[in-house]
């Protein structure tokens, strides 16, 4: 079988981790190859995604790694085992690689934090307002690709609708506020956030215009994934020509951090238990109707 030349994500992860295992250990690429039987260029390849690792090699070298976290090591399993196909693999000749691998760890996260600066979060666009975008965005784009773009972007809404994916978004008050879509579109797709920020595994919070933080990192959305373990959780950051996954637990933080401090100075989340009118106090539910007032 020969080398890969377009590892997914998942792939190019369990490379990252098997190598950030082994330099933890302090072992050579020779002798921690030795431990599995693999050659030291067979163990290259694996860390560099570009070939598969069994699971009895992966075991090996996690127990010679000196790795004692068994849900860690299970997860590094399921991620080798993996064949990378979900319903996303119908959509492999209309959406890039980079889509394809969000829709995956979408699917297998069990939580995410999300914040967007211009737009609503992918995951709580309704279809509606999903078409405006993209026919805003690429006008002379035939009718039947958009509409495939909007069902690949729905589909990815499965992990949040099955309850499967907890998910808290910060979105700034200008999201509400950009005329990218038709006025009324624009309310549809307000009551529709609303509906989703009901969901009990949904938090919603919105940052005002009047709050007192900058946006980190030069205002970029960026995602923020749970992964089964603390140890797989990923940073996706969104960019205008590639939307980079970020693993390095350094960076990790410092988003984590981010999105910590974006939460503090938002507005509280819309309370899917107390009606609108007993509401005392300012909250991101306040704002949304005031706004939808004001339209």
């Amino acid at each position: 079988m020969g080398l890969r030349t377009n590892p997914t994500q998942r792939q190019r992860r369990l490379g990252v981790e098997l190598r950030r295992l082994r330099t933890s250990s302090g072992l050579s690429v020779g002798r921690a190859a030795a431990f599995a039987d693999l050659g030291p260029a067979h163990l290259g390849h694996i860390e560099a995604a570009r070939t598969a690792i069994p699971e009895v090699k992966l075991r090996a070298l996690t127990e010679a790694y000196g790795c004692r976290s068994e849900p860690l090591v299970d997860a590094l399993v399921a991620m080798s085992r993996s064949t990378g196909k979900g319903w996303w693999t119908d959509y492999k000749n209309v959406q890039g690689p980079h889509a394809l691998d969000l829709a995956e760890l979408e699917a297998t996260a069990i939580g995410c934090r999300s914040f967007q600066w211009l737009y609503m979060p992918g995951l709580l666009q309704s279809a509606e307002y999903m078409q405006a975008l993209f026919e805003s965005a690429e006008p002379h784009t035939e009718p039947a690709l958009i509409e495939k773009y909007v069902q690949f972007r729905l589909s990815r809404q499965r992990a949040l609708k099955d309850g499967s994916l907890r998910f808290h978004a910060v979105i700034h008050e200008a999201a509400l506020r950009m005329q990218f879509v038709p006025e009324d579109t624009m309310r549809r797709q307000i009551l529709h956030l609303v509906g989703m920020a009901r969901l009990p595994h949904v938090q919603v919070q919105i940052l005002p215009f009047t709050a007192s933080i900058n946006p980190p990192t030069s205002s970029t959305p960026f995602v923020l994934f749970e992964g089964p373990v603390p140890e797989l959780n990923t940073a996706y950051v969104e960019q205008p020509v590639a939307s980079p996954f970020i693993s390095d637990p350094e960076h990790l933080n410092q988003f984590s951090h981010f999105f910590q401090s974006l939460s503090t100075s938002a507005l509280p989340p819309i309370d899917d238990q107390v009606e609108p009118e007993f509401h005392a106090r300012k909250d991101s539910l306040g704002l949304i109707q005031h706004l939808m007032y004001t339209m």
